[in-house]
């Protein structure tokens, strides 16, 4: 929810209320994939990590993963992949909104989105930032998420990517609540 705006004019256009009506859904097709796949492997961050077209494809087409798309009016303008198994139980491995629909509120309705799926079965949210990101940064910033590790030159040379946390607590209590329900 975008709190504390009514309205935000951007070209014309009511962003809050296009916001509001965005869908977001599980991905389902291999259309949809491939839609996605280009909006990824043609914008930032994904150029500057060199993730090409094959390799955003095969993140969003994973069994393993949870990935959503974002539509507006028809279209597919987002899409988001969660991790729910492993060492990261609800790590965010990639979220992507079309260039020509950023600062619209979409990255923030997503991201809580996606904070309700994990919250759901994990106290931990998590996801790396790269450090040439910044608008992601400030955005991530504000939604409450710490910084809690840096791993140095990790996917391309020269660039950080910034592990984040968002969290409701420890994994122990985390479980002893699940199963006193």
């Amino acid at each position: 929810m975008l709190t504390g705006r009514t309205s935000l004019d951007v070209g014309g256009r009511n962003v809050v209320e296009e916001a509001r009506n965005m869908e977001i859904r599980r991905l389902q097709t291999a259309g949809d994939a491939e839609i996605c796949a280009r909006m990824m492997s043609g914008s930032e961050p994904y150029l500057t990590l060199r993730r090409d077209y094959d390799a955003c494809l095969k993140v969003v087409s994973d069994p393993l993963k949870e990935s959503y798309v974002v539509r507006l009016n028809g279209g597919i303008v987002g899409i988001l992949v969660i991790v729910m198994n492993g060492a990261l139980t609800g790590y965010i491995q990639s979220i992507c909104i079309a260039p020509e629909f950023r600062g619209r509120g979409i990255g923030s309705q997503l991201m809580a989105f996606a904070e309700r799926r994990v919250f759901r079965e994990a106290p931990n949210v998590f996801l790396m930032v790269s450090s040439f990101n910044h608008g992601a940064q400030r955005l991530y910033r504000r939604l409450g998420y710490e910084v809690i590790g840096e791993l140095k030159d990790f996917i391309v040379s020269g660039h950080s990517e910034i592990l984040l946390r968002k969290t409701t607590g420890t994994v122990s209590d985390f479980k002893r609540s699940c199963l006193s329900m």
